[in-house]
């Protein structure tokens, strides 16, 4: 069974310094264009000429022989989908002769579990001891709201603190973080979307770079902060003894107005608090990285993909934790991960995940393969399995240790996978909540995601969108369609993990991004 590798990556160059084409696998019937290519011209591809018959646009794929109607396409080694009908050589493999079909996978669980190397030598960053267990990458106070009906005032709370400029005494503490959202009632009290909404809140709350935070409702909704903190245990530690969290609601406390005075008071009662926590050496296996993928294109699984796979491994040979997640861009590689299951019951519980969401989809008469989104097929994605080969490129390639429920606390170390849905906000809020400390978000299209309180580096996936778009983006994996080696730009995206985790500013923390983008995943219906 072939399976993806870096070392196996292939150059088909039209020239050496700049390849024309990359061809990812020996056996693939298909290659990654680098540039726009045009009818008429050839592409050198070892010993042959290919002539160029379609526009092939940077990203997309030319066929490298003939491949007859209905026969499977290959790239990564892997099914892509099927031909819909017979298809030359030298010619564009797209929506208009790709569909993705129906193919069997052998899961072959735990055939293929590579013990993980780990180093000697000890990366540290300067982060947070928050002295129970919990190391941060920012010191944030947060609040808390259990309801759409409580967000205005969380906000007009933020804006009236930074109108009173009370922050510029506390340098030490990076921000006060409006956790919003639409949802909290109309849902089953106690039921699937009520604890998911619990467990994601919950781990905001309690999150390794919040420092503080209040809990704030209207009073008369579902989501009632008793039974958050009840169910997750919420509670803060003062003067040694525990005690639960700090609820301001608006019902009981008159109205927004004095609900917003209310909570500024009490933040700035935090504020001294949370300044206390200062920067110390933290070991990289303290970091738990969320990988994530956005705005996808062609190029994802050639590039940035690949090389966020090579600072995976990198982090997990420090004894630290790398999660994916987005099971849906994972829905057709997944073989490839159970194979890397340490046990085949870690194996099996990601394809009970896949099983859910086929039956998931299937209530509402959805299809998966219909994931690729207009711009990932402009991008030159095609099939939700050509995405997903490329998407779980992300995890490097070490053994799978656990997976893990929506916004569930990530405690194994090592490679872990998350059940979330393939969009980003949803995606990344059920990460964060896990546990995550830091995030690298891929993009070929041009994401301009952020999610406090966990910084997120952005890795463009080619040259001129990073060019274009280089105010928001903070690394540039182009590069490797020029040349320049995988594990070269993995490496570099490491060494920026570990930049971030002690300090440094993230492009979208510079422009302020990262509140809006908190999405808890709703599941089920609104009553």
């Amino acid at each position: 069974m072939a399976r993806l590798g870096r070392a196996e990556l292939f150059l088909g160059p039209c020239h050496m310094n700049q390849p024309s084409v990359i061809l990812l696998r020996p056996e693939d019937d298909v290659a990654v264009a680098t540039r726009r290519l045009e009818p008429g011209e050839d592409i050198e591809f070892h010993a042959d000429r290919i002539p160029v018959r379609d526009v092939v646009a940077m990203g997309h794929k030319i066929a490298l022989r003939p491949i007859a109607k209905g026969a499977p396409v290959r790239k990564y080694g892997q099914v892509i989908g099927f031909a819909t009908k017979a298809i030359s050589a030298g010619s564009l493999v797209h929506v208009s002769n790709l569909e993705a079909g129906n193919f069997e996978r052998d899961y072959a669980f735990s055939s293929e579990v590579k013990p993980v190397e780990f180093t000697k030598e000890k990366r540290t960053f300067q982060g947070y001891d928050r002295g129970d267990g919990r190391y941060g990458t920012r010191n944030y106070i947060a609040l808390v709201s259990t309801v759409n009906c409580s967000a205005s005032t969380s906000r007009y709370i933020v804006r009236r603190l930074e109108q009173l400029g009370v922050l510029k005494d506390y340098p030490g503490v990076d921000g006060v973080v409006a956790v919003t959202h639409k949802a909290g009632c109309a849902m089953q009290y106690g039921g699937p979307d009520h604890l998911q909404l619990d467990r994601t809140l919950a781990g905001f709350a309690r999150h390794a770079n919040v420092a503080a935070y209040l809990i704030i409702g209207l009073g008369c909704e579902t989501g009632q902060a008793a039974h958050l903190i009840e169910g997750e245990k919420l509670h803060q530690l003062g003067g040694g003894v525990s005690r639960p969290p700090t609820v301001i609601n608006i019902q009981e406390l008159g109205g927004i107005a004095k609900t917003v005075e209310a909570g500024v008071q009490a933040v700035i009662g935090l504020l001294p608090k949370a300044s206390r926590h200062k920067r110390t050496t933290i070991g990289a296996d303290k970091l738990i990285l969320a990988t994530n993928c956005g705005g996808s294109d062609g190029n994802s699984g050639v590039t940035a993909n690949p090389a966020l796979g090579v600072a995976s491994d990198l982090l997990v040979a420090q004894g630290g934790t790398s999660v994916l997640a987005e099971t849906t861009e994972i829905y057709g590689a997944e073989h490839l991960l159970t194979r890397r299951a340490v046990t085949p019951a870690v194996g099996q519980k990601l394809i009970e995940r896949i099983k859910w969401w086929e039956r998931y989809t299937g209530m509402f008469g959805a299809e998966i393969n219909n994931n690729p989104s207009p711009g990932n097929k402009e991008g030159g994605l095609t099939t939700i399995y050509e995405k997903s080969l490329g998407a779980i490129a992300k995890a490097g390639s070490t053994p799978l240790v656990d997976v893990v429920m929506y916004a569930e606390p990530v405690k194994a170390k090592g490679f872990v996978v998350m059940d979330t849905p393939g969009y980003d906000p949803t995606s990344m809020t059920g990460l964060v909540a896990g546990g995550a400390n830091v995030g690298v978000f891929t993009t070929g299209r041009g994401s301009v995601f952020g999610c406090k309180p966990a910084p997120c580096i952005k890795v463009a996936t080619n040259t001129p969108m990073f060019r274009r778009m280089e105010a928001d983006m903070d690394i540039d994996a182009g590069t490797i369609l020029a040349g320049v080696p995988v594990e070269e730009v993995g490496r570099l995206i490491f060494e920026e993990i570990l930049a971030v985790a002690g300090g440094k500013k993230t492009k979208s923390e510079v422009a302020g991004v990262g509140e809006e983008e908190f999405a808890p995943w709703s599941i089920g219906p609104t009553l």
